[in-house]
C-alpha cells in the first residue's frame, strides 16, 4: 500500500534555499470489516459537520498573501476577537478522534470526510460513492471571522473560498436519517457541537 500520500507542502515564498521541511504521519491497523469507506452512503443521509478551530492545515498562501498586505503579525483587528493575526493564523487544528471513535462505536457513520483542501465539497466526493453527490448548505454554520476577513480583505470569490478553505467545518460524518438524532445527542454528549450543514442527493 502506498504511505507517502499530498502531504509534501508546496510553499515557494516560505522556504529558502538552505531552509528544510519535517513532515510526520500516523499509521493504523483497522479490522477490514470496520473500515468506514462511505461504500453503504445513500441518497437522503444527512451531513453533520463538527467545528474547525481555523485554517487547519489548507490556505495559507492565500492568507497570508491576503492578511499580511493589510496586516503585521502581531495586529488584533477587532474582527478577531481580541487574537492576533498570528495567533488565529497558527490555531492548532483540533483532533477529532474521540467524537470519530464515539459515532463508529455506535455504528452512527456511513462515511467521514476530513476538509482540507478542496473544501467541502471536493472532500466530500472522495467519499460519496458514484452516482451521488453531497449537496451543502453554506449558511448552515456560523463562519468563522478569518475567514469572512480573507475575502472581504482579498476581494475572493465565493467560489474560490469554498474550494481553498474548511469555512469553519473541519470534520464530516455522513449519517442516515433515522440516525440523526442520535447522530447529535451522542456528538454533544461528547462535548461537540454538531451542526447539519447538507445531505446527500442524487447526482443529477
Amino acid at each position: 500500500c502506498a504511505l507517502i500520500g499530498g502531504e509534501i507542502a508546496e510553499m515557494p515564498d516560505v522556504y529558502e534555499e538552505e531552509d528544510f521541511d519535517i513532515a510526520g504521519a500516523v499509521v493504523g491497523v483497522v479490522d477490514k470489516s470496520a473500515i468506514v469507506d462511505g461504500s453503504r452512503i445513500e441518497a437522503g443521509d444527512v451531513l453533520v459537520g463538527l467545528p474547525s478551530t481555523g485554517l487547519h492545515t489548507n490556505g495559507y498562501t492565500l492568507a497570508r498573501a491576503v492578511l499580511f498586505e493589510h496586516f503585521d503579525v502581531g495586529d488584533a483587528p477587532a474582527e478577531l476577537g481580541g487574537a492576533t493575526v498570528g495567533e488565529a493564523l497558527l490555531r492548532v487544528h483540533r483532533s477529532y478522534l474521540e467524537p470519530i471513535q464515539t459515532l463508529i462505536e455506535n455504528d452512527l457513520a456511513r462515511g467521514f470526510v476530513h476538509v482540507t483542501g478542496g473544501g467541502v465539497a471536493g472532500n466530500a466526493a472522495r467519499v460519496v460513492p458514484s452516482g451521488l453527490t453531497a449537496e451543502a448548505d453554506y449558511d448552515a454554520w456560523a463562519r468563522p471571522a478569518i475567514f469572512d476577513m480573507i475575502q472581504r480583505l482579498g476581494d475572493v470569490p465565493e467560489d474560490d473560498m469554498r474550494r481553498t478553505f474548511n469555512l469553519g467545518v473541519g470534520l464530516i460524518t455522513i449519517s442516515a436519517p433515522a440516525d440523526i438524532e442520535e447522530t447529535m445527542q451522542v456528538l454533544r454528549e461528547a462535548g461537540e457541537e454538531p451542526f447539519r450543514i447538507g445531505r446527500i442527493v442524487d447526482e443529477s
